[in-house]
């Protein structure tokens, strides 16, 4: 007799799904410094999460104050944003990130973005920010 070929959806029979790291109270930074006026290294999101649902405030460098919301199902986040820089200005957009583990056990957040007030898309990396500087 041979047996049905594993599925790759795990059942209720193969156990609980995974824990994925909640962001809840994590901040992070950003690795790089994106265009001048945008988003740099001296910004700093703190994330909050409950039930699938994400958000964050933000500010630093050129970002006065800006804000996150969106969804996240397993190690995927896809939210959009909205900021006011220094200079006044306002723009927003949209995000889709991926949840990774660092080895030291910090969080990155790597991730695909685009403007909706405007032109311009790019890449970014974000990570967990701790009392030792990293």
């Amino acid at each position: 007799m041979t047996r049905p070929p594993a599925s790759p959806h795990p059942s209720a029979a193969d156990g609980p799904a995974p824990r994925h790291r909640s962001l809840d109270g994590l901040v992070l930074a950003p690795v790089a410094d994106q265009a001048p006026g945008q988003v740099g290294t001296r910004t700093r999101f703190t994330y909050h999460e409950k039930d699938g649902e994400i958000w964050a405030e933000y500010a630093g460098g050129d970002v006065v104050r800006g804000h996150l919301v969106g969804t996240r199902q397993g190690d995927r986040l896809d939210f959009r944003y909205v900021q006011l820089k220094r200079d006044g200005a306002t723009s927003s957009g949209h995000c889709v990130a991926t949840v990774v583990e660092l080895p030291d056990g910090r969080v990155r957040l790597e991730e695909t973005w685009e403007w909706e007030s405007g032109p311009g898309s790019g890449t970014s990396v974000v990570e967990q920010v701790t009392e030792h500087g990293h």
